[in-house]
């Protein structure tokens, strides 16, 4: 697990171009972004995989626009939409495990949350006394645990003949 507290998440606001993204992606060697507000709330993140896919260019003609405008808003994954995994759950996992887990999900990344209370003070008993948080602690990635584990994860299978392609079809 990338751990956000001894490596500072990267980040982006979601008014960015995707071209932008991509840049700062490749300038800092990692292939995923978080999308923040102005009070730094996550509200999704992007992956280099969002940016180079069908999804952009799909975005491009929904919007009726270039390519070279569509904007991070457009093709992010949102927070709600995000495989979040709370750390208290991972206490004798195995890494191999994760990275089955992702595979199975058919995901590329899932964020790791710790759960904290806030407790009010009792003059606030009008309200609650105490409200769940979530603090992103750490990220998987399945290309890197698989490069840590020196694995190689099956890629999508891709026909070259229209057999392939039927064969590909009826599974």
């Amino acid at each position: 697990m990338t751990d956000l507290r001894r490596c500072p998440a990267l980040t982006i606001e979601p008014e960015a171009s995707i071209d932008a993204a991509n840049a700062r992606m490749i300038w800092h060697g990692v292939r995923l972004l978080f999308i923040t507000d102005l009070q730094d709330r996550i509200l999704g993140l992007i992956t280099a995989t969002d940016i180079l896919s069908e999804k952009a260019v799909q975005a491009a003609e929904d919007r009726r626009v270039p390519r070279k405008e569509v904007l991070v808003r457009d093709i992010m994954t949102p927070r709600e939409r995000l495989e979040a995994i709370n750390i208290e759950e991972l206490r004798g996992v195995k890494v191999g495990h994760v990275l089955a887990t992702l595979q199975r999900a058919g995901r590329q990344h899932a964020i790791v949350v710790e759960m904290h209370e806030l407790s009010f003070p009792e003059k606030l008993a009008t309200f609650p006394k105490a409200s769940p948080l979530q603090t992103v602690r750490g990220l998987f990635s399945a290309t890197q645990i698989a490069r840590q584990l020196d694995v190689r994860l099956p890629g999508p299978s891709i026909a070259t003949t229209f057999a392939e392609l039927q064969t590909l079809l009826s599974h």
